[in-house]
Formats: structure tokens, sequence, C-alpha cells
């Protein structure tokens, strides 16, 4: 699962969780560490396997509270999975900003997703998104989230 050349350490997950105003659990740190150095967004089921001593609650409490707290986010699944992302596919961690304005690329074949790296500035998602609703709808419908999700094969899958 692990394949980001840059490998959080223990003390930047624990600044990234004080920062985000909560306590820095071993749970929260294991899975918070787990998502950032992977390049994809993963399922509950994935994180039990790579936690296998961890409860599953635990887990579940952990994924709640770092979605809560803008840290991860979740991301539903046609397959009624919920995947879990930081945003930070792309070796990106610094670049972490509140809310969930990107889209997101899921293999039908093998089922990973992964987050699309905005490599415009940011928010300009958003506000291409915005433009088009206005444009559609009138002015005065206003987002306050975005679900965009592109489907196809992975680059493994396509092979």
């Amino acid at each position: 699962m692990k394949s980001s050349p840059s490998l959080q350490t223990p003390s930047m997950v624990s600044s990234l969780l004080r920062d985000a105003g909560i306590r820095a659990t071993d749970a929260r740190r294991s899975v918070l560490s787990e998502l950032l150095t992977s390049r994809r967004a993963l399922s509950h089921l994935e994180l039990q396997d790579a936690f296998p001593t961890m409860d599953r609650v635990t887990l579940y409490r952990a994924l709640d509270c770092l979605t809560e707290a803008d840290l991860v986010h979740k991301i539903p699944g046609d397959d009624r999975v919920f995947r879990y992302s930081t945003g930070n596919d792309h070796d990106t961690a610094s670049k972490h900003t509140k809310g969930h304005h990107h889209g997101h690329f899921k293999c039908t074949r093998c089922t990973r997703v992964f987050c699309l790296d905005e490599t415009q500035e940011p928010g300009s998602l958003k506000e291409q998104l915005q433009m088009s609703l206005e444009a559609s709808l009138g002015r005065g419908f206003q987002s306050h989230d975005i679900e965009l999700t592109i489907k196809g094969w992975c680059a493994d899958c396509s092979k």
C-alpha cells in the first residue's frame, strides 16, 4: 500500500493532529500516517488489513474523527464502500486545504480510487463548476461540496 517516496515522520503526523485540534492517539496517528503515505484512497477493510491488531470499532472511530477534523475525506463509492484519503495522493501533504473540492478517478476493474491532483490554482475546479452551475441553473445557486468521479481503467488494469 505504501508507495510514497516521502514518508511522514511520527512527529509530523502528531503535529497535523494537534494543529487540527484533536488528540494524537496511537490509532489516529497510525491511520493518518497510512493514508498520508498511500498513493490512493483506502477502504476500511484495506486499513483493517494494514492494522490487524487494531479493533475495527477503534478504526471506524479514528476515521470518523479524522474526517470530522477535515484531515481525511470520505469518498462514497457506487459499490457502497467508502474509501478514505487525505487528498495528498501526489506527495502534496503541505497543500491540505479545508474542504473536499477535487475529483476522483475510480478504476472499474480493480475498484481502486485515486484523488485527482489539482495542478492549477487551489479552488479552480470549484470555481469552474460554480460558473457552470450558474450558467445552467442561474445565479444564486451555491455549491458547498463537490463529488466528481471519473470512471475507467487505471494504468495497471489497462495493460
